[in-house]
């Protein structure tokens, strides 16, 4: 089984580029393309610093929960505590969307809902994906759309604030 996840990751506590860099590091040889780093302003009303956010595109023999898993321990190796919805974060590592042998995984799992559920409206994981994949597709309930389709559809002022900030290098 090959295993080709799209994965969305910001930080907006402590070192973030460090904090960015150990997603890459840990993915290694499964890494197929990074963005750069894109500043972008909090989600969900929470009073605090801009994230920076990377998308990246990795590939390997992996299921969708260990995909998952992965993210995981990812965050708990950069401390992550979870004490405020959408509140400050050293690591949020969501998994965007796993194709499995070529076919897009969906599934309604609480705990690993694919794709993404709020992918389709989130510049911050659309516009960086755009960097990597410029003909990316992503499923949604209607149907597969192009992300530069789905870019067009948000709200121009939330594309704006995806703002790029050089690369993690």
């Amino acid at each position: 089984m090959t295993s080709r996840a799209v994965l969305s990751a910001g930080s907006n506590i402590g070192d973030r580029h460090a904090h960015l860099r150990s997603v890459i590091e840990v993915l290694g040889a499964d890494l197929r393309g990074v963005s750069g780093v894109y500043l972008t302003p909090p989600w969900g009303g929470v009073e605090q610093d801009d994230f920076a956010n990377i998308t990246v595109v990795a590939e390997g023999a992996r299921t969708p929960r260990e995909w998952l898993e992965l993210c995981r321990r990812l965050e708990e190796s950069a401390q992550r505590v979870r004490e405020v919805r959408w509140g400050p974060r050293t690591l949020d590592v969501d998994v965007v969307s796993v194709d499995v042998d070529g076919e897009t995984v969906v599934s309604d799992d609480p705990e690993l809902t694919l794709p993404h559920p709020r992918a389709a409206d989130r510049a911050f994981v659309l516009v960086p994906w755009l960097e990597v994949e410029p003909q990316a597709r992503l499923w949604t309930s209607d149907s597969v759309r192009a992300v530069a389709d789905l870019v067009s559809a948000l709200d121009p002022a939330e594309v704006a604030g995806v703002r790029r900030a050089g690369d993690l290098g």
